[in-house]
């Protein structure tokens, strides 16, 4: 029998979550973010400049790369929207309980990135109720974190 190269659910999601990221406006890191619930797309999202602000890739300017700040420090000074919140912005609320999110991104130099949610996000994710996360590490192994329904 031949063994199907048909991803799994999972795989699926993720890979649509890595084409989501190519629409990112940011200099330094992509990365895209696919809302599911029943396997079925809820809502994507990039991160990017707010809507009306000028976007990084438009500019040539990305402060946090100027001054070579690490990631996760110093994000008031980034002018982009995760691409976490801004598929939660985006979302139906009643479509967003019990879902779950994944997210994928690559570094301006094409190698993945890891795309754990940070601490402002993983705080909105749990407020939109979504049930569970989907990344890859930096090693570019696939992660869950799964978050009790109050």
């Amino acid at each position: 029998m031949r063994k199907s190269n048909r991803p799994d659910w999972d795989e699926y999601f993720l890979e649509i979550a890595q084409l989501i990221a190519k629409r990112s406006t940011c200099l330094r890191r992509n990365y895209g973010a696919v809302i599911v619930k029943d396997n079925i797309i809820v809502s994507t999202g990039y991160n990017g400049a707010a809507r009306g602000e000028p976007n990084c890739i438009d500019t040539g300017i990305c402060i946090r790369k100027q001054y070579n700040i690490p990631k996760g420090e110093r994000y008031e000074l980034c002018v982009a929207v995760h691409a976490e919140q801004n598929a939660i912005i985006a979302g139906d609320p009643v479509k967003m309980k019990g879902s779950t999110i994944y997210v994928a991104g690559q570094d301006s130099d094409g190698n993945l990135a890891c795309s754990e949610p940070c601490l402002l996000c993983r705080r909105m994710i749990k407020n939109a109720m979504i049930r569970r996360v989907v990344f890859f590490d930096g090693d570019g192994h696939k992660k869950n974190i799964r978050f009790d329904m109050v």
